[in-house]
């Protein structure tokens, strides 16, 4: 029986580390990130790999460095055929990568080259991408630059935003790997290079990524907002406060109503607000520390009324 070290963190990772579990594979054991404090008061979470392993009954590491030599002494005796990573979080070295008699693959949600680094997902919502996938690849020093294995596209929804795309890729992830690895381990996969020159790069996402920029157009500022939910949240100023945007949709795709910003209206469906092109409908708000709210019910208890800005 092939044995598997799977490394992941988010839940992202949990769909292929349940599938490999229940593919007769030999997981060994799950390696995750420590606990991190969460939440208003600050307790201890464990991340949902953690969570998902320990349901399976695999053991769990959580180094703080995967560099240390202590660790990688560790990965060496358990001896794994293959590791397996998901969203792990941290670059590995290459002593790590050298372990494993048939290398290092990684689940990466994006068509590779493209989007190689951290937010692949939200980078490609920001873009206003029509497709986006997943790519098995093996794993080397470079980032996200290592030859594919397997690639299979997947069509990015109007309703989309980053967590309902997030969870739809997690299963073809899953899926993916589930169907390539029995031929990688048996010598019959030959990987293909990537194209360097179409490579494009997903940065993690920063404060300023969060910030709505009312002059953008509608479809860019909607995008936007479904890139940042369900975290960490896209926001803008109303009244010289954070105002986070939830949820949103796009009123009308063209035209000049209004300055960036300004508010055309307000009712029980929420705030239409002008962009530098088109219209859009702000549907879900959160006024800075207040709950989340329907904008409608926002707009009606502020008193907001045409001609307001959102922004600075």
């Amino acid at each position: 029986m092939n044995k598997i070290l799977f490394m992941g963190t988010p839940n992202f990772a949990v769909p292929a580390l349940r599938v490999l579990a229940g593919c007769g594979y030999d997981v060994a054991a799950v390696i995750t990130r420590p606990d991190r404090p969460a939440g208003r008061h600050r307790v201890p979470e464990a991340p949902p790999v953690k969570k998902a392993a320990e349901a399976l009954g695999v053991p769990v590491w959580q180094p703080e460095r995967v560099r240390d030599a202590e660790f990688l002494e560790r990965v060496r005796d358990l001896a794994p055929d293959v590791v397996v990573t998901a969203a792990y979080g941290r670059i590995l070295p290459q002593e790590l990568l050298d372990i494993p008699r048939r290398g290092c693959l990684n689940i990466h949600a994006s068509l590779l080259p493209k989007y190689r680094g951290a937010a692949p997902i939200q980078r490609c919502l920001i873009n206003g991408e029509s497709r986006t996938g997943i790519t098995v690849m093996k794993m080397v020093q470079a980032l996200d630059a290592g030859p594919i294995l397997d690639q299979v596209a997947l069509a990015v929804e109007e309703e989309d935003d980053a967590g309902t795309l997030t969870d739809r890729l997690a299963e073809l992830g899953a899926e993916r790997i589930a169907a390539v690895l029995p031929g990688w381990l048996n010598g019959e996969v030959v990987p293909r290079e990537q194209d360097e020159t179409e490579a494009t790069y997903a940065p993690p996402i920063g404060r300023e990524d969060e910030k709505l920029d009312w002059a953008e157009k509608a479809r860019a500022v909607h995008n936007r907002v479904r890139a940042m939910h369900p975290w960490p949240g896209a926001f803008t100023v109303h009244r010289g406060k954070v105002l986070k945007v939830w949820k949103s949709s796009v009123e009308e795709e063209t035209g000049n109503r209004g300055a960036p910003g300004e508010v055309l209206a307000a009712d029980r469906d929420g705030v239409l607000v002008a962009a530098g092109h088109g219209v859009v409908r702000v549907r879900e708000v959160q006024p800075e520390g207040k709950s989340r709210m329907e904008a409608g019910a926002w707009a009606r208890g502020r008193h907001i009324e045409r001609g307001e800005r959102f922004g600075p």
